[in-house]
C-alpha cells in the first residue's frame, strides 16, 4: 500500500505540471461558463440554464481530464517502457491502473470546484449546502469512472491510434450526454443512455428539487462496470507484453 501511495504521490505532480492538461480540465470549462453560462435565459433539465451549464462544463472539464489525457500518457508510458519497469519492482501488480485512478479522482476536483463557485457567484446559482455536495459528488462519480475507459483504451492501443480514439469516445460522450447544449427529441433518448448525461441530470434533479430517478444512479453504475471490465481485459490482455 505504501508504495501504491508513493507512486501515486509521483503521478500527481507530473500531472499538476502538465499545462495542457490544465487547460482543458480547468481553464477551458472556466472560459465557456463565463461565455454561455450567464447569457442564455431559459432552463433546461427542469433547472435555470445558469444551473445546468454549471454542472454540464463541471461535468465536460472533469470528464475530459479523466478520460483523453489518461488514455494518452498511459498509452505513452506503456510504449516507453514506465509500466516494464514498475512491474520489475516490488509494487503491486495493480498498482500502476490504482495510481492512475486514484490521481484522476483528486486532480478532477479543482475543475469542479471552481465551475461551481462560478456558478454561485457569476450564474447566481442558489441552493442549499447538502445539494451543492449532493451534485458535486455526483459529477465527480460520473466524471471519474472515464478514468477506468482510460485504462482500457491506454493499455489496449499505440499512443497514434488512442488519440482519434479517445477524441471519437470524447465527444460522443459529450455531445450526446448533451454537456455543450440540451438535446431534444431522439438525440435526448439516445443520450439518456449515457452516464455524462445521468451525471448532469442527476445533479439537476438535485438542484430543482425533484425526485431523482433510482434508474439514473443505476445507470451510472453500470457504466462503471462496463468500463472497469474493458479496463480489466485490457490490462490482463497486454500482461505478457508490458
Amino acid at each position: 500500500m505504501a508504495g501504491t501511495l508513493a507512486l501515486t504521490r509521483v503521478e500527481f505532480k507530473r500531472l499538476v505540471r502538465n499545462k495542457r492538461y490544465l487547460i482543458f480540465t480547468v481553464a477551458f470549462p472556466v472560459v465557456l461558463y463565463l461565455l454561455i453560462g450567464n447569457q442564455v435565459k431559459t432552463t433546461a433539465y427542469g433547472v435555470s440554464f445558469a444551473a445546468y451549464y454549471m454542472l454540464s462544463m463541471a461535468m465536460f472539464g472533469a470528464f475530459s481530464g479523466a478520460l483523453t489525457g489518461n488514455a494518452q500518457r498511459i498509452s505513452q508510458e506503456k510504449k516507453d517502457g514506465w509500466v516494464r519497469q514498475l512491474r520489475l519492482t516490488p509494487l503491486p501488480a495493480n498498482a500502476y491502473v490504482v495510481g492512475k485512478v486514484i490521481v484522476s479522482m483528486a486532480i478532477t476536483v479543482p475543475s469542479i470546484a471552481i465551475v461551481f463557485l462560478l456558478g454561485r457567484f457569476y450564474g447566481h446559482v442558489h441552493m442549499q449546502a447538502w445539494q451543492w455536495l449532493a451534485a458535486a459528488v455526483t459529477v465527480w462519480f460520473g466524471a471519474t469512472i472515464f478514468a477506468a475507459l482510460a485504462v482500457a483504451i491506454g493499455y489496449r492501443y499505440q499512443p497514434d491510434q488512442v488519440q482519434p480514439i479517445a477524441i471519437v469516445v470524447y465527444f460522443f460522450f459529450a455531445i450526446l450526454g448533451g454537456l455543450w447544449f440540451p438535446m431534444t427529441g431522439f438525440l435526448q433518448k439516445v443520450g439518456e443512455l449515457t452516464p455524462t448525461y445521468d451525471a448532469v441530470k442527476i445533479g439537476a434533479d438535485v438542484i430543482g428539487n425533484a425526485a431523482v430517478s433510482v434508474g439514473l444512479a443505476v445507470g451510472l453504475l453500470v457504466w462503471l462496470g462496463i468500463f472497469l471490465a474493458l479496463a480489466t481485459a485490457s490490462v490482463r490482455a497486454t500482461t505478457e507484453t508490458v
